[in-house]
């Protein structure tokens, strides 16, 4: 028996609110004295009993060393915002009176995936089941960015213009250039052992209209592929259950800064995505294939490389890929007052340079949680510190 109602999920659409924001960060849950991967989700989830707000908050994600907090929905994002700052102090409150760490990259640098363990539930389970290794080897953390749309079709038409943009903002959000205890040489290790390998997963198809999405849905529901929409992992989608679109693409962020920053960036894309297509400026779907290739260089890169414009071909610099989206989004974050400032260098070359400087990759993990615990702690508006 089917999970998934397309009904109930195209009637919220029509009754969405534009612009309401809900925001998910994931977390490493760490040992203090190693830094490895500590295995005590149930020991935090029930701590957090004695605290309403945060019990409803916080989420476990697959494995048993990962923590879920959720802003819950806020009608504009400075609203979700706070109530996420507020979430992200009682968690990392919580977490040190249980004697652990947080961290906030894509990846953990040196954890073995094969002593993690699967969360107990009914979803983790059947995730477990289905997936086998992909599911096992998923040791991974990312940043996920709801936004309200009104209109179901509209949501398809944003899913469909956000496509290319999806590697500017993999690109910008890098933050996992280690595993398994070396520098992997790729700045996206998440994107690589994720994206990569789950099923129904990555940049979705163009779909058009919201009859075109149910039809592929539906054929995915009859054919016992999904029981339960999560099934479907796209980058991007439209949320059933909230009436939102979810863009989903990101690394985790090793400071409070750069995930405020970052969450601003995603809501006004997709706000001037919305705005673009209400103004009926032209759009025409480009072919996965092209898209993947700047998937790749942003995997493979980050922000140190290049980035091609699809249409044309010609390459760019991959730093450039802040300002194009800030001039792309100008309309909509003025109309909206949203304020981005993104740090010169990101998670990952930061993590990257330290190794250069002399650090061991310890080390250098070591000043990236300090980071997070000094940032995301007090929550409170903070600037990145560029090594």
């Amino acid at each position: 028996m089917s999970e998934i109602d397309l009904d109930s999920g195209y009637a919220r659409f029509e009754q969405a609110t534009d612009f309401t924001v809900g925001l998910e960060e994931e977390f490493a849950i760490l040992d203090p004295g190693h830094l490895g991967l500590a295995q005590r989700f149930e020991e935090l989830r029930d701590g957090a009993q004695s605290d309403a707000l945060l019990a409803d908050a916080i989420a476990g994600e697959l494995i048993s060393s990962e923590i879920e907090i959720r802003s819950g929905r806020g009608e504009t994002l400075a609203a979700a915002q706070e109530q996420q700052r507020d979430a992200r102090r009682r968690l990392f409150a919580l977490a040190a009176s249980h004697n652990v760490l947080l961290g906030a990259t894509g990846t953990h640098p040196w954890a073995d995936y094969r002593e993690q363990r699967i969360i107990d539930t009914d979803h983790y389970h059947r995730v477990e089941d289905g997936l086998k290794y992909v599911a096992w080897r998923n040791n991974t953390f990312s940043i996920h960015v709801h936004v309200g749309i009104h209109g179901a079709d509209r949501a398809i038409q944003i899913c469909d213009r956000l496509r290319p943009v999806l590697p500017l903002l993999l690109a910008i959000s890098a933050s996992s250039p280690f595993l398994e205890g070396r520098n992997a040489g790729l700045h996206s290790m998440r994107s690589q052992i994720f994206t990569k390998s789950f099923p129904r997963c990555g940049v979705p198809d163009a779909f058009g209209s919201w009859s075109s999405f149910a039809e592929y849905i539906d054929f995915l529901i009859r054919t016992r592929s999904i029981v339960e929409y999560t099934q479907v992992w796209w980058s991007i989608r439209p949320h059933l259950t909230f009436g939102t679109v979810e863009v989903r693409i990101c690394d985790t962020q090793p400071t409070a800064a750069e995930a405020d920053a970052l969450s601003a960036l995603i809501v006004a894309c997709v706000a001037q995505a919305a705005r673009d297509i209400d103004e009926g400026r032209p759009h025409g779907d480009l072919p996965p294939r092209l898209i993947e290739e700047n998937m790749w260089r942003a995997i493979r890169y980050g922000l140190d490389g290049e980035l091609l414009e699809l249409e044309s071909g010609e390459a760019y610099p991959a730093r450039g890929a802040v300002d194009k989206l800030l001039a792309w989004t100008a309309p909509m974050r003025g109309e909206l007052g949203l304020s981005i400032e993104l740090p010169a260098a990101n998670g990952a070359q930061r993590q990257r340079a330290l190794l250069a400087q002399g650090m061991t990759l310890p080390e250098a993990y070591a000043a990236t949680v300090e980071a997070t615990r000094a940032t995301y702690a007090g929550s409170a508006q903070s600037t990145v510190e560029v090594n």
